[in-house]
């Protein structure tokens, strides 16, 4: 027992016995005044420690125990910096990192002595080449024409652009970095759902404004839709496309999340609400509540911004939901004019740790589903099918695109180019680049003109690479990749093309009376245009 009192409390005893000492010597060897400064505060630590109560192991341990708080605060920074295999996602790995920064600087992106991924592993992925490789196509030809026959303003939209992030989440600096960066290289911004600040307008980039349900930037008092204050923004001719956000891939079924810490005057001028109070997105919309309601909704923005493109994001949950909207088109006869399936991968903010870890569907498998409803329902040729989640690469791209996307977004691939530097601290308001904080000296740090052309540097030499992959594979354009370019390793002896893997279900399926997906079928049957509600769902088979 005399042993283990010793051994906890031996560092707190020569804390004292040094401080002691040094005391001794003050007046008689010169700068001994430092020492006796050091141990005497790591006496009255020690003291502090011992009398103290929340924490047991610095009772136990006086002094030496604040060594493990210490470790634990900078274990994050040990491990991604010494400790981190180069491949190891968490959630971006150091080889995706550098692949950004090296695209966002212009650097070169090649590398020597071959790929260092394990190409037996299972689940390992590629694209097929070709025997007779076509010329590489013009990247800035890599464009999709957005808009369906409601339409009057469609807009020609570049196969990958910035994804949803807000002021608020995201610094002044880095929204004025994006948007110049997006005006340079002619692809779009999306504004988040924390509405267009005057940030966004500055250098007149493209803007897609994500409509939430909070509907900042056009709400009541009451935080209900306002329909004229919605019009004034959405004809604005920078705003090319409205998004009606009806979920998000980090906290699916929950609303966004504003620390109060952030909400500083100016968004709260931004969004209309309240300065210094957590700005909390409701879970669901106020303006409609079934599909059809739905429908009546997107035809009104669709009106109200004077013929623009208008569609909804969302992470598939309970598959039978989507169905349900599908179900509406065709019973209203309105479409929407894009639909943005967002992975759980996906997320750039705050949210709880269950719901990005155990909710909402992963973007491939969302991805499927959403374009093969759209294609039983026979609807697919009326709604174009973006993707984000997760999206960094010429090859995150193609991928995709094998499974139905027309175009992709990204958000964290971005945030990379302007400088971030994954430290996982955008909800504390301590961004170490200024990228996701609100802090007036630590933004001041972006420089927004050097990091606007990272930002178009990174879109410019990653749709280069599209264009490289895709000549190689003996296509010329995004549109041509098919589920039989894509192979996926299934075993340690067997490789499957994405054709042999999943089900692809064939124009107007779903309006047979009998089709050969059980699964898709029941879905069908378990859907109505009338709810949303489960309960309410006619649960047949």
């Amino acid at each position: 027992m005399r042993l283990s009192l010793f051994s906890r409390y031996t560092c707190f005893a020569l804390c004292i016995l040094i401080f002691i000492v040094s005391l001794f010597y003050l007046h008689h060897v010169e700068g001994m005044w430092i020492l006796t400064l050091i141990f005497g505060a790591l006496t009255l630590l020690g003291c502090h420690d011992v009398l103290q109560k929340p924490h047991a192991i610095c009772r136990n341990y006086p002094v030496i125990g604040r060594i493990r708080f210490l470790i634990e605060f900078i274990r994050p920074e040990l491990r991604q910096y010494l400790l981190e295999e180069d491949n190891a996602e968490v959630p971006f790995s150091r080889t995706q990192r550098s692949l950004v920064y090296r695209r966002a600087k212009n650097e070169m992106g090649e590398k020597p002595f071959g790929t260092l991924l394990d190409v037996y592993q299972t689940g390992y992925e590629c694209i097929g080449h070709s025997m007779q490789p076509v010329p590489v196509a013009d990247p800035e030809s890599f464009r999709i024409t957005i808009g369906g026959p409601d339409c009057t303003q469609p807009y020609s939209a570049s196969v990958f652009n910035i994804s949803a992030m807000s002021f608020g989440a995201l610094s002044a600096n880095a929204i004025r970095a994006l948007n110049l960066g997006a005006a340079m290289g002619d692809f779009y911004h999306d504004t988040g759902e924390g509405s267009i600040s005057r940030y966004h307008r500055e250098h007149k980039g493209d803007l897609v404004w994500e409509l939430g349900s909070g509907y900042f930037g056009c709400r009541t008092a009451t935080g209900q839709f306002d329909p004229e204050a919605f019009s004034r923004q959405a004809k604005d001719p920078q705003v090319k496309m409205i998004e009606i956000k009806l979920s998000q891939g980090a906290k699916p079924g929950h609303g966004g999340i504003l620390p109060a810490k952030k909400v500083d005057a100016e968004i709260a001028a931004t969004r209309g609400v309240p300065q210094g109070v957590d700005c909390i997105s409701p879970a669901s919309h106020s303006a409609f509540n079934t599909p059809l309601e739905m429908m009546s909704f997107i035809a009104k923005l669709r009106e109200l911004s004077g013929g623009k493109p208008v569609g909804f994001k969302l992470c598939i949950g309970h598959p039978w939901e989507f169905v349900a909207i599908v179900k509406a088109m065709l019973e209203t006869g309105i479409t929407p004019d894009f639909v943005v399936v967002d992975g759980k991968e996906g997320g750039t903010g705050a949210a709880p740790l269950e719901l990005s870890n155990y909710m909402g569907m992963p973007l491939r498998e969302g991805l499927l589903f959403v374009h093969n409803t759209l294609v039983g329902a026979g609807l697919r040729d009326k709604v174009k099918v973006g993707a984000s989640g997760k999206m960094i690469s010429a090859f995150d791209i193609a991928s995709v695109m094998t499974l139905g996307a027309d175009w992709v977004n990204s958000a964290r691939g971005f945030m990379f180019a302007v400088g971030c530097i994954q430290s996982q601290s955008c909800h504390t308001n301590r961004c170490p680049t200024g990228v996701a904080t609100q802090d007036p000296l630590r933004q001041k740090a972006l420089v927004v003109p050097s990091k606007a052309e990272r930002v178009y540097h990174f879109h410019q030499n990653t749709v280069k690479a599209l264009a490289e992959m895709l000549a190689a594979a003996g296509v010329s354009r995004p549109e041509d990749l098919t589920s039989h370019h894509m192979l996926r390793r299934i075993t340690a002896t067997e490789i499957k093309v994405f054709a042999d893997i999943y089900y692809y279900l064939q124009p107007g399926d779903l309006l047979k009376k009998q089709i050969d997906s059980e699964f898709y079928a029941r879905m069908w049957r378990m859907a109505s245009s009338r709810s949303f509600d489960a309960q309410a769902i006619r649960l047949v088979g």
